[in-house]
């Protein structure tokens, strides 16, 4: 009958062309079993709307998603989404104040100089929201598409429908071993806190000073040139660093798998903590002599200040370790 033929065109063309001529004759099979040997138009309509939407049933079919984030990851994508964006508005409107505060010279009007922080900021926030939005999205989008063992869904063939037994299967979680959103929120934050000031060091940690009505860094603390010579680890540290911060927003508990992956990756910062801080020219030479001029003491980062500080740090890393295993190791 016309109508099959036309709901089966509407089921196939959605599908990818290879596998188009099976799944129509599958189709076709599974709906003349439907349906008696000298069918109505009436019974044929039935046997159709029993069926569903044919786009509906047509995402059953194909092998790719039909949507951009399924509900596998579309919770886990939006509440992420939700602890991005303030941190990302937050250092975007922190960056445009700062900028403006520094240059602001007093000549101009007060009113002007808010109404162009304001301006600046909106925009400012806007555009790294765009950003934000997009590269999330795409994370989540391509993990949607290379996930191969994601849930079965209401849209596909296989599909069953809930119910409370299906909880036997999914472990309870005590609250001592859940990973909270707070966590993940403050991981992020303070990351996004490192870039902004590793990475921009000698424009806002040293000696201020007011110049022509203007207050302008005088002298860094730090020397540029060595934190970009170390650029390459710092990256690989802040790269684990995320992909840490991500898999336990995913794990949402603490597991031994991830108690592995905090010890991995506090080594790694552990060592490139060390190997920076060892480095003789980190502290710029003339934050030195304003420090030596303004006290009259001598300052230097002698070696035991230094493998007292590295010890300390060392400690502490110990400990976050420790407790990762603790934490992972309490019975449900």
């Amino acid at each position: 009958m016309h109508l099959i033929d036309i709901y089966i065109q509407e089921v196939t063309r959605r599908i990818p062309e290879k596998n188009r001529e099976d799944i129509a004759l599958e189709l076709r099979s599974t709906i003349e079993d439907m349906l008696p040997d000298n069918y109505s138009e009436k019974e044929a309509k039935g046997a159709l709307a029993s069926l569903g939407n044919p786009a509906l049933l047509a995402s059953g079919y194909a092998d790719r998603p039909m949507h951009l984030i399924g509900p596998r990851y579309f919770d886990m994508y939006v509440t992420l989404l939700k602890m991005i964006i303030p941190i990302v508005a937050m250092l975007a409107l922190i960056v445009v104040i700062t900028e403006n505060i520094m240059s602001y010279t007093g000549e101009e009007a007060i009113l002007g100089t808010i109404l162009t922080i304001v301006g600046h900021g909106i925009w400012g926030m806007i555009s790294s929201l765009i950003q934000t939005f997009f590269w999330t999205t795409l994370v989540f989008a391509i993990l949607e598409r290379t996930d191969a063992l994601k849930d079965k869904t209401p849209l596909t063939p296989n599909w069953k429908e809930w119910t409370p037994d299906d909880l036997k299967g999914i472990p309870y979680i005590k609250k001592e071993k859940k990973i909270s959103k707070v966590d993940i929120f403050g991981s992020l934050l303070w990351i996004a806190v490192f870039v902004a000031v590793y990475f921009n060091a000698v424009h806002l940690i040293g000696v201020y000073e007011k110049i022509q009505g203007k207050l302008q860094l005088v002298i860094p603390t730090f020397n540029q040139d060595v934190l970009y010579s170390y650029w390459l680890i710092v990256l690989f540290a802040l790269l684990l660093e995320v992909a840490f911060v991500f898999y336990k927003f995913m794990a949402a508990q603490w597991t031994t798998k991830v108690a592995i992956m905090n010890t991995v990756r506090t080594v790694v910062s552990t060592v490139v903590f060390i190997i920076i801080f060892n480095e003789n020219n980190l502290i710029n030479i003339e934050f030195y002599k304003y420090l030596e001029h303004l006290f009259h003491f001598t300052f230097e980062l002698q070696e035991p200040v230094k493998v007292g500080v590295i010890l300390m740090w060392i400690v502490f890393a110990v400990i976050d370790v420790v407790q990762g295993f603790r934490k992972a190791n309490i019975r449900g």
